[in-house]
């Protein structure tokens, strides 16, 4: 199974094409509720990236397990009013890119860093995954959509984990923390 590993993770990165990323192209101008909730489901960075985040939160104990998702959320925010600020943030797509091999290789290495540290960078990820967000959509409503399904998918990631947490599930969670990190390498090699 361990040779399988980088045959898999190299399938994966090689699998990822431009039309994985959620962001085309800026100013796409989303409204509503519908299309802001619809948004993150759209490509895979947001999914890898939030749900993988919920997945690496199921690993902490008490406050810090929902320390993690919250501040993913409030990172977005502040990204997305960045946006709407009109304030410009340089390598969105590589800083988005660039969590999904962050939050993968948390994962795969079983990383338990000290509270403030994962804090620190479920936030920071977050700030260009909304930043994203705010330059493609309008309104309130499509921002509210945004952060629920966000929320969504945190919870997938945080149910992955609470069911993994059998010590016979560790390889499982490894070689999946693996192959979302190789595809976050994958949408940088296609960015």
């Amino acid at each position: 199974m361990n040779k399988l590993l980088p045959i898999s993770a190299a399938a994966v990165a090689a699998l990822v094409s431009a039309t994985a990323w959620a962001h085309p192209g800026v100013g796409a101008h989303a409204m509503g509720f519908s299309a802001g909730f619809a948004h993150p489901f759209g490509g895979l960075d947001h999914l890898l990236a939030m749900t993988g985040l919920g997945l690496w939160a199921a690993s902490y104990d008490g406050k810090t397990r929902l320390a993690l998702p919250i501040a993913f959320v409030l990172g977005m925010i502040g990204g997305g009013a960045l946006a709407v600020l009109g304030v410009g943030l340089p390598g969105v797509e590589i800083g988005i890119a660039g969590s999904v091999v962050a939050i993968g290789a948390l994962i795969a290495f079983g990383a338990r860093l000290p509270a403030v540290a994962a804090i620190a960078i479920a936030f920071v990820s977050a700030v260009f995954h909304g930043h994203a967000h705010g330059t493609e959509m309008s309104g309130l409503s499509a921002a509210a959509g945004v952060i629920l399904a966000t929320a969504v998918l945190h919870a997938v990631g945080l149910g992955l984990g609470a069911a993994a947490a059998s010590p016979r599930f560790t390889k499982a969670v490894r070689i999946a923390g693996s192959l979302v990190a190789a595809a976050g390498i994958g949408l940088l090699a296609a960015g």
